[in-house]
């Protein structure tokens, strides 16, 4: 069994308003709280980078099932929308709505298009960060395949 390990450091100043900073290998940015919950908005926060993770990992997880599967793919995008409902001042991430849109090469078979529309839901299924979160944030699928 192989484990990855991957680090993170964060720093903050203290108080609800205040601006913090994280720095990871590949990641360094300010944080705070977002605007739409009362905060400076200064840097990302944790509801986008939730966000940030499932659509990476979704969109990654896809590329690689479409190459093992030696699709011809043209073109491929995602777009993503975190859903947090805020009730009785409890703020719960509610849900993650990927919008995938992947285009195969205008020769491709309609074979090739039926493998595709089972791995669009494949890979959601097997993205290791929807697979951590499964049961918390409810995830839909919305693609575009054409």
């Amino acid at each position: 069994m192989a484990e990855h390990q991957f680090h993170l450091r964060a720093e903050w100043p203290g108080g609800r308003d205040s601006q913090g900073y994280i720095e990871a290998e590949n990641l360094k940015t300010a944080i705070s709280i977002p605007p739409e919950m009362d905060g400076p908005g200064i840097g990302t926060n944790p509801d986008e980078m939730l966000l940030g993770a499932a659509a990476t990992c979704y969109i990654i997880t896809l590329a690689a099932m479409i190459e093992r599967a030696d699709l011809p793919l043209k073109e491929m995008s995602l777009d993503s929308e975190g859903i947090v409902d805020v009730t009785r001042g409890v703020f719960t991430y509610k849900k993650i709505i990927h919008r995938p849109k992947v285009k195969l090469e205008e020769q491709a078979l309609h074979q090739q298009y039926s493998r595709l529309r089972k791995l669009v839901e494949k890979a959601e299924q097997s993205c290791m960060i929807s697979r951590a979160i499964k049961g918390n944030v409810e995830i839909e699928l919305i693609p575009i395949i054409g």
